[in-house]
């Protein structure tokens, strides 16, 4: 190839544009001697492609091309953009014969090498804008193999690609670099249509850390080989290739993968997950050990009777110790459910909104400064608070959005029981006490009986212990601790993020209940 020294040298750069012009002046080329750039990064219809064919029809180039010519080539090439008007151009004389379409002209620039003609399309481009995540992956990836062939090594380092590219004129992080590489080479083969869609470095990077943390947990407590993952994890990917891609899908059918090959529940998966991809240690029993129904004692701490006492409150628990018969953790708002295609209102400020395709849970970023004052808006919010609370400690399932009335959500039903077999202790605490605070926030144990269960799943066990206003039933289901323990369980192991938007949620549902009695509005009416 032109342009490659005859050693290799990491002190040696070949990516420094090209200076020297051999013509600085316009010089007229005939059309058929210029060829669109082969590895031009935009894969796609150019966007603006309509526009710029109606403005050279009527007016005809409103500025030179720049070309270059590859050694003992006859032809020219498109050196710095203009692909898309080059192809129109050479449409436009076909259907036309226009001579004003026949020679164009152009500016010449002298050859240097492949990746100095590649580097100059990706840069015009992306000072244009329009060019997908995709598209940029590909174009880098290309580069840094040009860039090893020109330079006679056999591989260039991400880091060295990165100086390279600085040096070229485009500048890019290593780590973003690592991340177009996984894209081109990792997801490229098995969600092609989501990319090309437009998934954007947000949805990559997601992805990536959650096939990180599948993997690790695969490796570590699955009996099945790294290549059964593989297999799990590439044909889940190719399953779900769609240009409506969602990786909660993927994540949920991982976990059911997981939990099928652990033969534990989803619920511990994604309790399992979460710790992982938050880079905190989880330990779990190698072995799940069925509860003796026979047991007269129990390692959980089993409420006294003065530990639920519906006389001790204002009267609204539906769950009363009077009657029983035994001892013993973007779309952020709340959606009309009469309308289900309805805009959302999360009562946010645009400025405090994400864009949409943000990783980690792709809700709204809620700061200190959002303060809405209509009830809509502080239920949108409080919705968006409790999911991101439990999306991000394994109960996403467990929070169900309410339209119109109550505190803006409630919760479907306590978190699997069979995690108090599967959990230790610390994490057991943390994500039953959550919960508490959560169904606290949305009056599941006070809102009126009538407002409450039609929103409850016939299957929950939350239910059938409010309509049956059985404490015993509620209490065996979920580890109940002393509320002394609240702020060593869960105040002081929750992370910052998680203790945030803990005091964000309690704030609205204080907010929520101020305006209600300030107005005269019944919450759950």
């Amino acid at each position: 190839m032109a342009g490659k020294p005859t050693t290799p040298s990491e002190n040696l750069s070949i990516s420094q544009p090209a200076e020297a012009t051999t013509s600085p002046a316009p010089q007229m080329i005939d059309i058929s001697r210029i060829q669109p750039y082969e590895h031009n990064p935009r894969h796609g219809r150019n966007p603006e492609y309509d526009r710029i064919r109606d403005s050279i029809r009527n007016t005809g180039l409103d500025q030179p091309l720049v070309v270059t010519q590859r050694p003992d080539a006859t032809d020219f090439i498109v050196h710095a953009g203009g692909n898309t008007r080059l192809i129109i151009l050479k449409e436009l004389f076909a259907e036309t014969g226009d001579p004003r379409f026949a020679a164009v002209p152009c500016l010449l620039k002298a050859w240097c090498c492949e990746s100095d003609v590649l580097l100059a399309h990706l840069r015009e481009n992306d000072l244009r804008g329009g060019l997908t995540f995709i598209d940029k992956a590909r174009a880098v990836c290309e580069a840094q193999k040009l860039l090893a062939e020109e330079l006679s090594i056999d591989v260039i380092s991400q880091r060295r690609l990165e100086t390279e590219l600085r040096r070229a004129g485009y500048r890019i992080t290593q780590a973003r670099i690592s991340q177009m590489v996984y894209t081109v080479h990792r997801l490229l083969p098995v969600i092609p249509i989501a990319l090309e869609g437009g998934l954007g470095r947000p949805h990559v990077e997601r992805i990536r850390r959650l096939e990180r943390a599948a993997h690790k947990i695969w490796q570590d407590r699955c009996s099945e080989s790294a290549e059964d993952f593989e297999e799990v994890f590439t044909t889940l990917c190719k399953r779900y290739d769609s240009p409506d891609w969602d990786t909660d899908v993927l994540r949920s059918a991982l976990e059911s993968e997981i939990a099928a090959a652990l033969d534990v529940s989803i619920h511990t998966v994604r309790v399992m997950l979460d710790a992982e991809m938050a880079g905190r240690e989880l330990v779990i029993p190698e072995a799940e050990v069925e509860p003796d129904p026979n047991e007269e004692s129990s390692e959980l701490e089993r409420p006294t009777d003065e530990s639920f006492d519906a006389d001790q409150d204002d009267g609204g628990s539906r769950v009363s110790s009077s009657d029983r018969t035994s001892t013993d953790e973007l779309p952020p708002e709340l959606p009309d459910q009469s309308n289900p295609g309805s805009a959302p209102d999360t009562g946010l400020l645009d400025d405090d909104v994400k864009e949409t395709s943000e990783p980690d849970t792709e809700l709204p970023n809620l700061t200190n400064d959002t303060s809405p004052n209509d009830l809509k808006s502080l239920r949108g919010r409080a919705w968006t608070l409790a999911t991101r609370l439990a999306q991000r400690n394994g109960m996403a399932d467990l929070v169900e959005a309410v339209s119109g009335k109550g505190l803006g959500f409630v919760l479907r039903d306590v978190p699997d029981p069979t995690l108090a077999d599967q959990l230790d202790e610390d994490s057991l605490s943390q994500l039953t006490m959550l919960w508490w605070q959560l169904a606290a926030c949305a009056e599941m144990t006070f809102a009126p009986l009538e407002a409450m269960l039609p929103l409850l799943p016939d299957e929950s066990i939350l239910r059938r212990a409010l309509e049956t206003e059985d404490a015993d039933l509620l209490f065996s289901s979920i580890w109940t601790l002393d509320p002394g323990h609240t702020g060593y369980r869960l105040w002081r192991p929750l992370d910052d993020r998680d203790w945030r938007d803990l005091l964000a949620l309690m704030d609205t549902y204080r907010r929520i209940r101020r305006i209600a009695a300030e107005t005269g509005v019944s919450v759950w009416e």
